[in-house]
């Protein structure tokens, strides 16, 4: 079922566990998250970066080819819409598009802008019954376009973007998107914990999911962290399952391949991948 995500992370939070969040880029992609989400009885966020969304032919079919599956699939358990890394004027469009809930990064804008332009969706988000997710320091790496520097939240700035009615902030505190560089220092947990005193415990979120040791995601969870996102790796294991059904030589009699057979490896990867997170997150049987 449909729903925003605001009081599946205030569970989150006081049950000291996180959601995922997976991105989709596809038809298979989604069913694949949304039949794990629901053979683990846990709830999931799907996100869906603007780039994503444009290759799916925009905002509203995403909506409508997500709530169809959602009631085509009989899923139980609650699911979220979300727009992930959206710009100001893609915010404005995911309220109206159908989606349940939306990110505004304002992160690269002055810090005047971005509680402006945050203030303004948070109030419009709400009208419709949409969660928002606002982001203060620029998460590092690129994905789809969006490039951050890594920059570590200012804890007062975080304070006065979570006083805006927002229902879940991401704050950078040294992680990045995409796959980390042997030198990568960690998590900021110092910054983590200040950022967490500073806002009055919102669920904080923890974008660049992939390749965080365990040991650091049990942590930040403990520090508030209530969402966790996770897109490259399900992007490398799904390239690499395809990649190897190919390599493979499946189609033996030159027919050509069942697109159906070719992704199913990629698909049953990405069901894995998901699997696997959901439960070192610790959302398993939370719905």
């Amino acid at each position: 079922m449909l729903v925003n995500a605001a009081n599946m992370l205030k569970k989150a939070r006081d049950g000291r566990y996180a959601v995922a969040q997976i991105n989709i880029n596809n038809l298979e992609w989604t069913k694949a998250v949304l039949q794990t989400a629901e053979e683990l009885k846990s709830p999931v966020i799907l996100g869906v970066s603007e780039g994503a969304a444009k290759y799916m032919t925009g905002f509203s079919t995403v909506a409508a080819m997500v709530r169809a599956m959602d009631a085509g699939l009989n899923i139980s358990v609650p699911v979220a819409l979300h727009l992930d890394h959206g710009s100001y004027e893609a915010s404005k469009a995911c309220i109206d598009a159908g989606f349940t809930s939306i990110m505004f990064d304002g992160s690269h804008f002055s810090i005047e802008e971005n509680t402006e332009k945050t203030r303004e969706l948070a109030e419009a988000a709400h009208a419709k019954d949409l969660s928002i997710e606002a982001e203060v320091g620029s998460i590092g790496g690129e994905e789809d376009g969006v490039i951050g520097a890594g920059e570590i939240a200012d804890p007062g700035q975080c304070s006065l973007i979570a006083s805006l009615g927002i229902d879940f902030l991401a704050a950078g505190i040294g992680n990045i998107h995409g796959v980390y560089p042997s030198n990568w220092q960690g998590l900021d947990f110092d910054a983590l914990e200040k950022i967490n005193g500073a806002t009055n415990q919102i669920p904080l979120v923890l974008h660049g999911g992939t390749g965080i040791p365990e040991e650091m995601i049990k942590k930040a969870i403990s520090l508030g962290v209530a969402k966790i996102n996770v897109n490259t790796e399900c992007q490398l294991t799904f390239a690499a399952a395809t990649r190897k059904y190919i390599e493979d030589g499946k189609d033996k009699e030159g027919k050509g391949f069942d697109p159906r057979k070719l992704l199913a490896p990629g698909v049953e990867a990405i069901k894995q991948t998901v699997r696997e997170k959901i439960i070192l997150f610790g959302s398993d049987n939370k719905a």
